[in-house]
């Protein structure tokens, strides 16, 4: 019987280095952002985010028949879909009932300057603080367990946190996790050249280094909205 695992994360929260890592597993495929398209078919997001037409033009754009794709037959045992929060519009959100669904958060003094690297003036929704406690509510009622990771705390430690995650969702933990080789995957989306940078150099997870630079001034309401969100979902992070 194959596990699917949903990583429902905001932008720029390490969430390709964790897709990185769970393609380390021998027991496990990655899927990368499949509801991307359909995200940009549904919204307005498509006028500002780079490649946006690449996108649409490479990937599904109904949402229906990706789920129908997550809820079918996988070559391995484990199947890994990172996800972005703010792609489950317009959407049944009963496919998670049966899958193992975690939360991955991060400070926004750390990721907006971050984000608007790529998208100059975001907004609550293209973020996902406010998707994240509207999807733990969620699974509130589904009585599943939340289970949220930190960006931070991955990269303080991450061979703790994976190995309390394993243990968490029931798999073994793989000490492969914690290093891949330098470059892109070929599970990479389309759009690896415009966000993928850093990882690609990468080979491993980094340490975690405080930005240094003064907050941005044009941040600050967003800023506002965001922090008492993130505040929230401490109480669930391993």
């Amino acid at each position: 019987m194959t596990k699917r695992i949903n990583l429902w994360s905001g932008p720029r929260n390490i969430s390709t280095a964790t897709m990185y890592a769970f393609a380390q597993r021998a027991d496990t495929c990655v899927y990368d952002e499949p509801l991307y398209a359909h995200y940009l078919s549904k919204t307005a997001a498509d006028e500002y985010h780079p490649g946006a037409e690449e996108i649409l033009a490479d990937m599904e754009n109904d949402g229906n028949k990706v789920i129908q794709m997550m809820q079918g037959t996988h070559d391995l045992p484990i199947a890994f879909f990172k996800q972005m929060t703010h792609h489950l519009v317009d959407l049944n959100w009963s496919f998670m009932d049966e899958m193992t669904n975690l939360i991955l958060t991060r400070d926004p003094v750390d990721m907006l300057p971050s984000y608007v690297q790529q998208v100059a003036m975001p907004t609550m929704m293209d973020v996902g603080y406010a998707a994240h406690l509207e999807l733990i509510q969620y699974l509130q009622k589904m009585d599943q367990e939340i289970i949220v990771l930190d960006a931070k705390k991955v990269l303080e430690d991450p061979q703790k946190v994976f190995t309390q995650l394993c243990e968490k969702i029931e798999i073994p933990f793989d000490v492969a996790m914690l290093n891949w080789p330098a470059g892109p995957r070929p599970e990479d989306g389309v759009w690896a050249k415009y966000w993928y940078k850093n990882v690609h150099q990468s080979t491993g997870f980094g340490k975690y280094r405080k930005k240094t630079e003064p907050f941005p001034e044009r941040l600050k309401p967003l800023l506002a909205q965001c922090q008492p969100i993130y505040n929230q979902l401490q109480k669930w992070v391993l």
